[in-house]
C-alpha cells in the first residue's frame, strides 16, 4: 500500500474504505461480509475508513469491527454530521456523543460537516458558535482534525476553503467530473493552501464501470495499455499528487483485492498523454448516451411515494445507452415488480431535490423517465403482476 501525508504528517493509505455501501441482509448490514472485507483491507495496509451519521448502521458496524479486532488505534476514522441537524451546540454535542458511542471510541480522527455546499451554511454555523465548539473539541482531543464534504461548483468551494483554517476536505472528483463539482480548480486551490483533499465517487457511483456504452468499451479495448475501467478511473486519480486519499465503497472481496492491487501499483505521473486523451474520448462516449448524471448515492431517498429514484434513472440511462429492451428490463427489476412505485407515481413534492448532491431536477427527469420507460409493455407486465399479487 502507498501512503500520502495529511496536514500534520500522518501517513494515510491512498485507498480509503468508504463505508456507505456495505451489502445488506434482511435489511441490515451483513456483518460477516463487512468484517471480512474491512479486515482484509486493514491487513493489506488500508488505514482510512470513512462513514457518516446518516449512513444507516455504518458507524455502528465499523465501531463493532474495530473494537472486536482491537485495531481502533491503528486506523483513522472519518465521519460526518449534516449541518441541517446543527441548530445549536447543545444538539451538536448530543449528536456527536451519539457518534462516539456508535463508533465505540473516545475521539474522531477526521470530523466533517456533511454536504456543506454553500458559504451561507458556514455563516449560520458560525452564528451558533461552531468555531468555539471546534476549538474545545480539538483541545480535548475528541476531534483531531476538522473538515467538510462538498457537492457544488468550484467557485463556492473555493469560498468555503478560504473561510476557515480547515484541516482537510472531501470532494466528488473523477475523470467525468474533472471540470464540474469542485473540479480541478477546487482541488488545486485547496492543495495550494496546504489542505489535503480526499476523493469520493471515484467511479461516479459505478457509472464508470457498470453499463458503459459499447463505444466506451471499444475505446478501452483498443488502447495499447490494458486496464479495467475501474483501474483506469483509480489510476487517473492516483496519478495526481494533489490527492491524498481516494475512497471506494467496497462491498465485495473482489473489489477490495482489485482496488488494493491498483493502489499498490500506481505511481504519481505515470499516465501518458495518450492515456489522458483516451479517457477524454471515453468521457465523450459516456456523455453521448447519458441522460441523467445520477451517481446512485441515495441521498434523495426515501421517497414519500416509494419511488426508487436512482434505480429509475439507471434504467433511463440504460434505455439510451443499450436500447429500449435493456432499459425496460432494468426498470422492471428496479421497481422490483411492485416493491417500488413507478416514476408515474411522483407527486412533485420536491423533497428529493433538496438533498441531491448533483443538483438534478429530479421531478422533471422522473417525468422524462416515465415517458421513455412506462411503455404499453411495461404497463401490461405491471398489470399482470398486480393481479398476481392480489391472489
Amino acid at each position: 500500500m502507498k501512503y500520502r501525508d495529511d496536514k500534520y504528517g500522518n501517513k494515510l493509505s491512498v485507498l480509503g474504505f468508504g463505508c456507505m455501501r456495505f451489502k445488506k441482509k434482511m435489511g441490515r448490514i451483513n456483518m460477516e461480509d463487512a468484517e471480512r472485507q474491512i479486515m482484509t483491507a486493514f491487513n493489506k495496509g488500508v488505514n482510512y475508513f470513512d462513514t457518516a451519521f446518516i449512513y444507516p448502521g455504518s458507524e455502528t458496524a465499523i465501531g463493532e469491527v474495530f473494537e472486536k479486532n482491537n485495531i481502533r488505534d491503528k486506523v483513522y476514522i472519518a465521519t460526518k454530521l449534516p449541518p441541517q441537524l446543527m441548530r445549536n451546540t447543545d444538539i451538536l454535542d448530543k449528536l456527536f456523543n451519539e457518534q462516539l458511542k456508535r463508533l465505540r471510541t473516545d475521539h474522531i480522527d477526521f470530523y466533517l460537516f456533511h454536504m456543506m455546499s454553500d458559504i451561507k451554511v458556514w455563516e449560520r454555523l458560525k452564528s451558533i458558535g461552531i468555531e468555539k465548539w471546534i476549538e474545545e473539541k480539538k483541545a480535548s482531543g475528541a476531534i483531531r482534525q476538522i473538515g467538510f464534504s462538498y457537492h457544488g461548483n468550484s467557485d463556492m468551494f473555493c469560498k468555503i476553503i478560504d473561510a476557515y483554517d480547515w484541516d482537510m476536505c472531501l470532494i466528488q472528483y473523477n475523470y467525468m467530473d474533472e471540470h464540474t463539482q469542485a473540479g480541478r480548480k477546487g482541488l488545486y486551490h485547496a492543495h495550494e493552501k496546504g489542505i489535503p483533499v480526499m476523493i469520493m465517487e471515484p467511479l461516479r457511483g459505478g457509472r464508470l464501470v457498470n453499463n458503459l456504452p459499447q463505444e466506451a468499451k471499444n475505446i478501452f479495448n483498443e488502447h495499447p495499455v490494458q486496464h479495467t475501467p475501474a483501474q483506469w478511473a483509480f489510476r487517473w486519480l492516483w496519478n495526481q499528487p494533489e490527492i491524498a486519499v481516494v475512497l471506494s465503497g467496497m462491498n465485495s472481496d473482489e473489489m477490495v483485492d482489485d482496488n488494493i492491487k491498483t493502489a499498490t501499483e500506481t505511481e504519481i505521473g505515470e499516465l501518458t498523454g495518450a492515456d489522458e486523451e483516451m479517457l477524454r474520448r471515453v468521457v465523450k462516449a459516456i456523455n453521448a448516451k447519458m441522460k441523467v448524471g445520477c451517481t446512485g448515492c441515495g441521498y434523495c431517498m426515501p421517497c414519500p411515494q416509494n419511488i426508487n429514484i436512482s434505480g429509475t434513472f439507471s434504467a433511463y440511462n440504460r434505455h439510451f445507452a443499450d436500447g429500449s429492451f435493456a432499459g425496460f428490463r432494468e426498470y422492471v427489476k428496479n421497481t422490483d415488480l411492485g416493491k417500488y412505485a413507478p416514476a408515474s407515481k411522483c407527486i412533485g413534492c420536491g423533497k428529493c431535490e433538496k438533498h441531491c448532491p448533483q443538483g438534478i431536477e429530479i421531478r422533471k427527469e422522473l417525468k422524462n423517465a416515465e415517458k421513455a420507460l412506462e411503455t404499453p409493455a411495461y404497463k401490461a407486465v405491471s398489470n399482470v403482476m398486480s393481479v398476481f399479487r392480489k391472489k
